[in-house]
Parts: structure tokens; C-alpha cells; sequence
């Protein structure tokens, strides 16, 4: 079997990121034993149930804000040419929520990334705005900063995400979740197996949790490395309940981040589209658990590792072409790579 190329990984990670994010939509926020009575184990696209409190409505295979705030974070990449402006950043997600808000929806900004964008609104700096922010919005958006950046300069890398998540999570826990996505997102893009994108991921966490303000709140790598232990040997009923009940799946970074590595690892033989089913089938803050988990798990295997009509169908219920976008941000990842070796040459 020919191993994916570059392109095919970077693509398996967008096409990733949304097709767990579309899984995982009409599940999020459901308490277990409601996932369980509605759908049991997810195993396809379904649409929200009628009395849903934020997806009401919404069909089989929409995306949800993570995978929209991650697009914009990716198009705002490209037009910093690998730079992105906090400024810029918090003015496009007020944008972002007033377009969702014309548009009828009630899946609106997170609570770290409101309580930041209200602040700068009133003045506060862009520095201090983030600085409570401890939720997953950051690592639920930061894919195309793992796209982007080559994982072999890791300063490079980890600075991109404070770049890209500082103005509205600038907390040492955000931070670290968000590091270990995009490190396992970019050693995947860069052809590392699933099991290197892993530690690569983890070991982001652990200097990622020295950038930011500091919060109250168990340690990511920590937390990471706990769930990786405890999920071998366990059957899937066994793992889902392992998730749900020892790691987590709220949106605290502590338990999200580390639940999306522990089903990467646990489902390794099934490939990525099995973990993203799995993923959705957590409930809580299940889209976004699966997101990331497509997204890593993408960057992996690349995007052959998912069913041609699972990508049809997230391709035509939200209007997605994101080949440009993946090639775009590989320019981005050319550029910064070739800066980093002329600044090897020079020690």
C-alpha cells in the first residue's frame, strides 16, 4: 500500500477535522444515556434531534463552529502569509458570531473566546483579553497551524499556536492542549505514524503549558499520558465508558484534549474514520473531541482513510472544497521550513 503523500495528509486532516465534527454535531451536549436512547453507537451522519439546544435543525453531515473557526483561522493564515494578527484574529470571530447569528444559529462562540472578544471590544488589550480563557476553543480551531508549520521546529510551531489562540485562550492550559493538537497534526502532515504524531503531541503539551497566564487545573500532558495508560485492552463499551467517566468529555481542555488522544491510541487499528465514530459516540462535547481526533488521525493516514461517501457527504451539505485551501497552507509550510533550515545552517 503506497503511504499517503503530503498533500493527501494535509487534506485527510481538514476533511478529517470536519467529518468528526459532522459526526459528532447532533451528539454534543447529549448526556450518555440520552446519546445512547436516541442513537446508540454512532455509525453514520445523522441529523440533530428536533429538540436539540444549539443544532436543532440542522442535517445529517453539517459542521458545527469547529470546523468553521478552524477555516477561518486557516484563511487567515494565508493571508498573513503564515502570520496571523490577534487583532485581526478577534475582530474575524466577532464577524464570524454576528454572521451565525444572521444566519439563525445558536452554536455561537465558546465561552473563553466571548468573554476575550467582549473585552477587547471594551478596550482591554489584546495581552490580557485571553487570559482566562482555559476552554478547547484553541485546540478545536488550531489544525491549520499544525498544516502550516513543520513540527521539527517546534519554537516555530508552538509560537504559531500562541499566535493563533493568545488573544482569546492565553492560559497555560489552552495552550497546551492547543500545542499538542497542532504538533500531532503536523508530525502526521510531515509522515509521521499515528503512534509518533502521539508523543510528538504530548511532548508539545508539556512546553506548551509554559506559554500563557497560568489557571487552576490539571495538567494536559499529565492528563494526556493518564488516558493513554488507561485505555489499553479495553473493549469498545469498556473504552467509551473509561472516556466518559475517567478522562472526560466537557469542554475543560483537561479532558477533551487528552479523550481525543486516548481514542487516537485505542482505536489505532481501525483507522481514522473508526475513531471519529467512536469519537461521536462519547457525547458531551463530543464534536469537538472527534474533530480533533479526525484531524490527527487524518494527518496520519491521509484522506484515503475515509469512506468516498462519508466525504461526499460533508463535501455537499456544507459546500466544502478544501483542496485549495490544504495547498495553500502547504506553501506556508514549504516557506517556513526552508526559514528554519537556513537557520540551522547559520549555528
Amino acid at each position: 500500500m503506497t503511504a499517503p503523500s503530503e498533500f493527501e495528509r494535509a487534506l485527510g486532516a481538514l476533511y478529517g477535522l470536519a467529518i468528526g465534527d459532522a459526526l459528532g454535531m447532533p451528539t454534543q451536549l447529549l448526556s450518555p444515556e440520552e446519546l445512547d436512547r436516541r442513537f446508540g453507537a454512532i455509525t453514520w451522519f445523522q441529523p440533530a434531534p428536533d429538540n436539540h439546544p444549539i443544532a436543532a435543525g440542522l442535517p445529517a453531515g453539517h459542521i458545527t463552529d469547529d470546523t468553521e473557526q478552524a477555516l477561518l483561522i486557516a484563511r487567515l493564515l494565508v493571508d498573513g502569509r503564515g502570520r496571523i494578527d490577534p487583532l485581526t484574529l478577534a475582530n474575524a470571530l466577532a464577524d464570524w458570531e454576528r454572521d451565525m447569528v444572521r444566519r439563525g444559529s445558536l452554536d455561537l462562540l465558546g465561552p473563553s473566546t466571548q468573554r476575550a472578544i467582549s473585552a477587547v471590544a471594551a478596550g482591554i488589550s489584546v495581552e490580557e483579553a485571553g487570559r482566562f480563557g482555559d476552554t478547547n476553543g484553541a485546540a478545536m480551531r488550531v489544525t491549520p497551524v499544525g498544516i502550516a508549520r513543520p513540527v521539527n521546529d517546534f519554537d516555530g510551531l508552538l509560537q504559531a499556536v500562541v499566535d493563533a489562540s493568545g488573544v482569546t485562550h492565553n492560559t497555560t492550559l489552552a495552550l497546551a492542549g492547543a500545542s499538542a493538537v497542532a504538533a500531532a497534526v503536523s508530525a502526521g502532515v510531515g509522515g509521521a505514524s499515528l503512534d509518533d504524531a502521539i508523543d510528538a503531541g504530548l511532548s508539545a503539551a508539556r512546553l506548551g503549558r509554559n506559554h500563557g497566564s497560568w489557571v487552576a487545573g490539571a495538567d494536559v500532558g499529565a492528563r494526556i499520558e493518564a488516558a493513554l495508560a488507561g485505555v489499553g485492552g479495553l473493549g469498545e463499551d469498556e473504552l467509551l465508558r473509561f472516556i466518559r467517566s475517567v478522562v472526560g468529555t466537557s469542554v475543560a481542555t483537561q479532558e477533551s484534549v487528552p479523550a481525543a488522544f486516548a481514542l487516537l491510541r485505542a482505536a489505532d487499528d481501525g483507522g481514522a474514520w473508526h475513531a471519529c465514530l467512536l469519537a461521536a459516540s462519547l457525547g458531551g462535547d463530543s464534536d469537538t473531541i472527534a474533530a480533533i481526533t479526525g484531524a490527527i488521525a487524518g494527518s496520519c493516514q491521509g484522506i484515503g482513510a475515509f469512506p468516498k461517501e462519508a466525504l461526499d457527504v460533508v463535501k455537499t451539505v456544507n459546500s466544502l472544497e478544501l483542496e485549495p485551501l490544504s495547498e495553500q497552507l502547504l506553501l506556508l509550510r514549504t516557506e517556513f521550513g526552508r526559514g528554519y533550515a537556513a537557520r540551522g545552517s547559520l549555528k
